[in-house]
């Protein structure tokens, strides 16, 4: 797995709430992702959870006192947020969001908040609805956003109390994503992506179809990637068994005609459209509204096909409409195939690869085909192959 975290440095602080269950499985994690976590605790989070447990997590001693005789000049306050790249508190209660807003000091993690100088801060609240809708708690808010302060959630749910609303902490992997995507340099920032993902499903009859072997992950690691990157992303899928890339707008599809229907309704309102999904390019003409059943001589169903409509041409023919980026699975010929399907469809820049290389595998090699040339980037995991693909992206559709 790609570490998307590597070599960051992470101060965790945990203040007092029942989300201190989920700072256990996020130091974890984002470990998980190469990062170091340095866990602060206040007292009131040890009243939920042990700094041993914290400790032994994340492999060094659990600051929890001001004066902490570990340190030889015992300025913890000062000495972790120094070697810091982020401090990111969570839970974050209601009154440590009030301690932040207002400047007070009276403990190690609040003290060290004060003193971090250039490190950012990242809170994830956690608290009851009603605490966080309280306007006193909202207006600390805007103090810390309009102070630089990063604000993770919350989110809306199912609470500890049993009631449902706003102000849960994020669960661990919303917050691994939001990590990741804050270390992310922002190459997309403020930039429109339309995409498409995954198989398409042309029907047989009501039970049947005719799919294709894409798994949609090369896709959805794209999105993410680009999302990370500070695009504002919509993606078309198709049917896949893949959870939902965090923070990007989906439209489900099934058919061909259908994902044309949903790119066309989209497009003009994007800057950059890749097609990524695995298009079937034929439907059946005479598909049945009933199960089509077998005959008792054996005799077989003759279906007859149609061509789809060629998404990815008539995008590229659009006047005004978003830059256009192809991709081209083949088995063979890689290099003559996809550089005719480039010219064909008048693209500046077309991904080719071999299906056989990347189906069912979580591993995938780009070639990038342009006017300028053929760049060859190297075999690696999806989603560190999605991270060059959208750095080469963003490098070429702002150098356009």
């Amino acid at each position: 797995m790609a570490q998307l975290l590597s070599a960051k440095r992470i101060v965790l602080g945990l203040t007092g709430g029942i989300a201190c269950y989920k700072s256990a499985e996020l130091t974890r994690r984002l470990q998980d992702q190469g990062a170091s976590v340095q866990v602060v605790m206040t007292d009131a989070a040890c009243s939920f959870i042990t700094p041993t447990t914290m400790q032994a997590l994340s492999g060094q001693h659990v600051y929890r006192e001001t004066l902490d005789a570990t340190m030889d000049n015992s300025m913890a306050h000062i000495n972790l947020s120094r070697e810091a790249d982020a401090i990111l508190i969570a839970p974050c209660s209601a009154d440590f969001i009030a301690k932040l807003a207002h400047g007070l000091a009276d403990d190690l993690l609040s003290t060290l908040c004060l003193a971090r100088g250039n490190c950012p801060l990242i809170i994830a609240p956690a608290m009851n609805r009603e605490m966080w809708a309280h306007p006193a708690t909202q207006r600390n808010i805007k103090t810390l956003l309009a102070d630089g302060v990063a604000v993770w959630g919350p989110g809306d749910g199912e609470q500890a109390c049993g009631e449902i609303g706003s102000g849960r902490m994020l669960d661990v992997p919303e917050l691994i994503e939001e990590a990741i995507s804050f270390f992310t340099p922002k190459v997309l920032n403020g930039v429109n992506i339309l995409m498409t993902a995954g198989p398409t499903e042309e029907a047989i009859d009501p039970i049947r179809v005719i799919s294709n072997r894409s798994s949609g992950k090369t896709g959805y690691a794209i999105a993410e990637a680009a999302q990370r990157a500070g695009a504002k992303v919509t993606l078309i899928s198709g049917p896949t068994a893949l959870t939902q890339p965090y923070a990007v707008d989906i439209l489900p599809v099934r058919s061909a005609r259908q994902m044309h229907q949903a790119v066309m309704s989209q497009a003009r309102h994007h800057d950059i459209f890749i097609s990524v999904a695995a298009v079937a390019d034929w439907y059946i003409k005479n598909s049945s509204d009933r199960k089509i059943k077998k005959t008792e001589g054996g005799g077989f169903p003759t279906l007859e096909f149609a061509p789809n409509p060629d998404i990815l041409a008539e995008v590229a023919a659009m006047e005004n409409g978003p830059w256009p980026i192809g991709f081209a699975a083949e088995t063979d010929n890689l290099f003559e195939y996809a550089e005719a399907k480039r010219q064909r469809k008048k693209l500046p820049l077309i991904v080719g690869n071999l299906a056989q290389e990347v189906m069912d595998k979580d591993t995938t090699r780009f070639v990038l085909f342009a006017d300028s040339g053929v760049t060859e980037m190297p075999s690696a995991e999806k989603t560190a192959a999605a991270s060059a693909l959208i750095q080469e992206i963003s490098r070429r559709y702002h150098s356009r």
